[in-house]
């Protein structure tokens, strides 16, 4: 996919010209990924990225609910997100997930940072994963957004597992951003292109 910048045209309505009903070309790229820390507002971006397309939307969940806090995490995502979403649950089997959609929808993964995890969890091979996953996104032609955190500002883990996350995690968000034709950084919800042009 590298090279090969396919936008799809959207429409959607611009509140912030003069011209009353004037309507505005939007293109969302074939891949964007939308990186940035906890809490920085990266999931909201890329929802509101997918929102303002006139395409159906997917919406890939890979979060599992151990815990009470989890649960209510996830429960306000969905809230935020309201209708009008095709929400599936993977939290391992993403590019089986992805590839089910239907192929007219924008999709939206969030995160690949929780698949990730989850995947390390069960002792599953993450670059073999990570291969498979770039091979599904290949087969699409729709819009692909996926959200990811970026792990290489932080402290240095003081565990082996927390270090073997973080360098799976560096590797994952590289493999995707070259194939990216969109790449985008959050940061105290103001997004930043890193590669590509913000629609």
């Amino acid at each position: 996919m590298a090279g090969f910048s396919l936008g799809y045209t959207l429409l959607r309505i611009n509140s912030d010209i003069g011209s009353k009903g004037c309507v505005k070309k939007v293109n969302l790229s074939r891949l964007t990924l939308v990186l940035g820390g906890a809490a920085s507002g990266k999931s909201r971006f890329a929802e509101t990225m997918a929102t303002d397309s006139t395409l159906p939307r997917s919406y890939i969940a890979t979060a599992q609910a151990f815990d009470d806090e989890m649960r209510d995490k996830i429960t306000k995502h969905q809230q935020d997100r309201g209708d009008n979403w095709r929400t599936t649950e993977a939290p391992l089997n993403l590019c089986q997930a992805l590839l089910s959609q239907p192929e007219n929808n924008v999709v939206l993964i969030d995160c690949l940072t929780l698949w990730l995890s989850n995947l390390l969890i069960a002792e599953e091979n993450t670059a073999k994963a990570g291969e498979n996953l770039l091979k599904s996104i290949a087969q699409r032609t729709s819009p692909v957004i996926c959200v990811s955190n970026e792990v290489g500002l932080g402290v240095i883990p003081d565990t082996p597992l927390g270090r073997k996350f973080r360098n799976a995690q560096g590797q994952l968000n590289q493999e995707i951003a070259a194939r990216a034709d969109l790449v985008v950084l959050v940061t105290a919800g103001i997004p930043l292109a890193l590669k590509g042009t913000l629609p």
